[in-house]
């Protein structure tokens, strides 16, 4: 399964005139699940202006998603997805190729909002998603703390703002037991420029970058709250905005939330930067993602027509600029704000980070990860135990896939 998407610097900064209010009158009910994010809740707002469309946001979509789309019909005529959680669905024959809806609609889409796996489009990207490093400006400021590039600069002024006065812990990250764990080890493992699964599908975990991820997961949990494997996105958004922590590397599209003032307590305090440099690798520690829409497969062509024709008035110019913080956009009309500098510093490093990538493989690593890391975390196992069992579940679940002998 080969996957296209390419992320321009360039079309981060595009710019063009505003749209009209919902250009057409939805007659036909339209339902999408989604991911509850700021980005999300912009979109399906915009989408609902047409009518007869409900927008169910749920952090749990991607476990209740497959099933939904298997239905016959489908229980939702649109999914929200991203590179991460688009592959059930693709390896279960659930959503439909656009190609033919993007010729009609879509005319005015960027090339790299189309996402094309084996040829065909099977899925419209909205925005791009990576890693940045938010940080409390005033108080680095106060204790004279230059902005880490790397992680021994990180862990160097962890140290310095351990017990400072006006928070409770130097940093928070997004290492919740599970999917978000998972996540947090690839992004580390991944700087260093080595996949975690070779081309023959074998795994690549159980080796000197591993242990070396381990170990500083393990040394940077030490300057967190106790509490830090129920630690999610919004956890950690909800952190910084209440000043509990100084610095998180975070998701982009968490960052704009710091200057909500009805709900942030540090409103103009947090500068974002690029998400600093691992000491195994020389990128990043972050994947670059995208988020969008695809459309069911197990709903009449009419009902498909109508969710893309209203998705794409979710996803318009209109759109954009009355949420012009709330994501890193692809859509015409985003003008990147103070705290999206960060995600761009980012994604535009050279070498880039690495995409998260869309196959079954990264999908049994990613739950074996899930599965196994917190038990050395939290000292029940050795590091290397750790990757032991990380590839044992992985084989056990890629040969029970299909995708090894």
């Amino acid at each position: 399964m080969r996957t296209t998407f390419a992320l321009a610097a360039t079309a981060i900064l595009a710019g063009s005139a505003a749209q009209a209010d919902c250009a057409i009158e939805n007659e036909v009910e339209v339902k999408i699940l989604a991911a509850a994010f700021e980005a999300w809740k912009a979109v399906t707002d915009a989408m609902a202006e047409c009518g007869n469309v409900q927008a169910e946001l749920d952090q749990q979509f991607r476990v209740k998603q497959p099933s939904a789309f298997a239905a016959n019909p489908a229980l939702y005529q649109v999914g929200g997805v991203s590179n991460g959680t688009i592959t059930p669905l693709l390896n279960e024959g659930t959503i439909r190729p656009l190609d033919d809806l993007v010729e009609k609609y879509g005319q005015h889409l960027k090339p790299n909002q189309l996402i094309r796996i084996d040829g065909n489009i099977m899925a419209v990207a909205m925005m791009v998603n990576t890693f940045e490093l938010a940080y409390r400006s005033d108080l680095f400021e106060e204790h004279g703390i230059e902005v880490p590039t790397d992680y021994d600069a990180l862990i160097a002024a962890a140290e310095k703002l351990q017990g400072a006065e006006g928070i409770d812990y130097p940093l928070g990250a997004m290492t919740k037991s599970g999917w978000d764990l998972a996540l947090d080890f690839v992004n580390l493992f991944q700087s260093s420029g080595k996949p975690l699964v070779n081309d023959d599908s074998t795994p690549n975990v159980n080796n000197e970058t591993g242990i070396a991820t381990l170990e500083l997961m393990k040394t940077l949990s030490g300057f967190m709250d106790p509490e830090y494997l129920v630690s999610d996105s919004t956890y950690v958004q909800q952190q910084m905005q209440q000043s509990k922590i100084a610095m998180a590397n975070m998701w982009a599209s968490r960052a704009g939330a710091v200057d909500d003032e009805t709900e942030s307590q540090v409103v103009g305090k947090v500068e974002t930067a690029m998400s600093p440099i691992a000491p195994f690798g020389d990128r990043p520690v972050a994947t670059i993602w995208w988020d969008g829409i695809v459309i069911a497969k197990n709903i009449p062509d009419d009902e498909a027509e109508a969710a893309f024709r209203v998705a794409m008035e979710g996803m318009d110019t209109e759109m954009v600029q009355a949420n012009n913080d709330a994501a890193v956009w692809l859509i015409d009309g985003y003008q990147p704000g103070r705290l999206a500098q960060g995600a761009i510093a980012t994604a535009t490093h050279d070498p880039a980070p690495l995409s998260y990538p869309s196959t079954v493989e990264m999908g049994l690593m990613h739950t074996a990860l899930g599965n196994e890391v917190s038990a050395y975390l939290t000292g029940s196992r050795s590091a290397e135990r750790t990757l032991e069992a990380v590839e044992q579940s992985y084989l056990t679940a890629a040969r029970e896939a299909g995708v090894l002998n």
